[in-house]
């Protein structure tokens, strides 16, 4: 019965932020004129279009979230924002044994800016 309970206590605590952190994350958009526009947002896991200013919820990726607007006057944007590690997630993965592991598949521990600005000529 301790062995038991020892073995379900292991694999409650393993992946940790695959638990705890949402596959998307909000990312507000405007254009740097502050004027309104069309942008398409892709990464490896998501390709989502809207207009802006908004918030899209994108998924959480390792690699960065390719952005292209164009705005109601036709002037065009291309801007891209890096992912970053959520220090904090990937510490207590570590301590909870399974190394990163299961966070590195799902990018859960992966996170964007939560508001961008992008640039248009």
């Amino acid at each position: 019965m301790r062995s038991l309970a020892i073995l379900l206590s292991f694999f409650v605590l393993v992946s940790c932020a695959t638990i705890v952190n949402d596959a998307n994350v909000p990312v507000a958009l405007s254009l740097s004129d502050g004027s309104d526009g069309e942008c398409k947002l892709t990464n490896k896991r998501v390709s989502l279009s809207g207009k802006v200013p908004a918030t899209f919820m994108v998924r959480r990726s390792d690699d960065r979230l390719r952005i292209e607007c164009t705005s109601e006057s036709g002037k065009k944007g291309i801007a891209s924002i890096p992912s970053e590690i959520e220090g904090a997630k990937l510490a207590g993965s570590v301590v909870f044994f399974d190394l990163g592991i299961t966070d590195s598949i799902t990018d859960k521990h992966r996170t964007y800016a939560s508001s961008f600005v992008v640039p248009v000529n």
